[in-house]
Order: structure tokens, then C-alpha cells, then sequence
């Protein structure tokens, strides 16, 4: 039986007021004195992730982290992966799914993401994902409210009905500009991709640049009625 004092129906109006207003550190701090090696980031290594990642090694060396790879990742995201392997002191899980892209396309059909990306989407990332959060308590994202419209109402901490656990949005209430100005000052490595006009980054085949002045997401999925891959809210 799970240790943890959460459950669907605690209320946590009272932790979300306490840390809305609280530095970063404290409520990664509460997160590790609370759940310890049953809580774990999970990270594409996007910008807010790596916020989070590079204050979570400098709290606790030896941190879980664990990263879902689809198989079609850019090889600059790979290339980033090895460099936060490289400089930060934390146990990287990198969790797959038990299909490959070719034997997908033999079950299935070549070039899934297009016909169906949502299908797709589910045996790359969700299902990997649920096996990765089975035995944890709680998990911390890098979601934020200004990201997409499905996501201004994020509260920093909640239970999580989909996986039946704690999440925990510890940059909920940062902006972009937030982000990226702690990046810059503090030498925190990101995608180079980013430089190239891609605001958000997933899978090769699924992924644009786009104009920075719009959605955080609109690169995503373009040409298809799709901002969210179904780790986060269902579709």
C-alpha cells in the first residue's frame, strides 16, 4: 500500500497557495522531503524541464529523472540528452515503447502520425509513460499556463486522475520569458533547435518552426486538429 498522505480527494487549495507566491527551490524541496525516490521528473528536456532539472540536481545529486524517447526524436534533442548526461549529477531513466518504428508500421501502417497521430501519439508516448509512472507517487512536469489554451487554469500541485498519483507543475505560473532569462543567466544548456524558430519541440515528423509571437504549441501537429499528445490530458 502507497505511504503517500495523497489521495483523489485531498484538497490542495492550501499547498497551491502556500507555493504560488514561494520561491522555486521550496516547492521542489517540499516535492523530494515528501515523496523522495517515489516522485520523479518527467522531461522531453524542453526549456521549463531544464529549469527544472538544473535546480533539482543542485538540491539532490542523484535525482530520478526520466525521459520518454518516440523513436523519432530530432538529433538535436539526442544531442542535448548527452550533454545533461554529461554535466548533471542525476539517474536518467529513458523509457521506450516495446514497439519499434518498423515493427509499428507492420501492425499498424507506415507513416502512423499522419493518418492517425493520436494512435500514434498513444503507443509512442502514453504508453511508455504509464509504465514509467507505475510505482511512483508523484511526478513533476514542465508545464505552464501560458503554453496553451488547454493549460491556463494549472494549478501547481494536484492529483493527477489519468495516473493516479501527484502532479506537480512547479513553473505553472512562470512565463516564457521567465524561462528562457534563467536559461540565458545561468548557462543551463537547452535544444538548439530553439535558435532555429522552433518554439516546442516533439517528433520529427510532427514538429515546425513557427512564429514566436503566437501559441508555444502552434508548431505542433500543423495541419491537424491536435495541440496535446495525450500524456497530459486525454484525447
Amino acid at each position: 500500500m502507497s505511504a503517500s498522505p495523497f489521495t483523489a480527494e485531498t484538497d490542495f487549495s492550501e499547498i497551491n497557495h502556500y507555493f504560488a507566491n514561494r520561491p522555486l527551490d521550496e516547492l521542489l524541496s517540499w516535492s523530494l522531503a515528501t515523496f523522495g525516490a517515489k516522485g520523479a521528473l518527467i522531461t522531453s528536456f524542453g526549456p521549463t524541464g531544464m529549469v527544472i532539472l538544473d535546480r533539482l540536481a543542485k538540491l539532490c545529486p542523484g535525482v530520478k529523472v526520466i525521459t520518454i524517447d518516440t523513436d523519432f526524436l530530432f538529433e538535436e534533442t539526442y544531442a542535448l540528452r548527452e550533454r545533461v548526461q554529461r554535466r548533471y549529477p542525476i539517474q536518467l531513466e529513458i523509457r521506450k515503447s516495446a514497439l519499434t518504428p518498423a515493427v509499428q508500421a507492420q501492425v499498424y501502417q507506415p507513416q502512423l502520425w499522419q493518418v492517425n497521430p493520436d494512435l500514434c501519439c498513444h503507443i509512442r508516448k502514453v504508453v511508455p509513460l504509464t509504465e514509467a509512472l507505475g510505482g511512483l507517487e508523484a511526478w513533476l512536469t514542465g508545464l505552464r499556463r501560458d503554453q496553451a489554451t488547454t493549460r491556463t487554469e494549472l494549478p501547481l500541485v494536484a492529483w493527477d486522475d489519468k495516473y493516479h498519483l501527484v502532479k506537480i507543475n512547479p513553473l505553472a505560473n512562470w512565463t516564457r520569458s521567465q524561462v528562457w532569462t534563467y536559461l540565458l543567466e545561468n548557462d543551463v544548456p537547452y535544444n538548439h533547435l530553439h535558435d532555429m524558430g522552433y518554439a516546442s519541440i516533439g517528433c520529427t515528423h510532427c514538429t515546425r518552426p513557427t512564429d514566436s509571437s503566437g501559441d508555444e504549441r502552434a508548431g505542433r501537429w500543423q495541419g491537424q486538429n491536435k495541440i496535446e499528445c495525450g500524456m497530459h490530458y486525454n484525447i
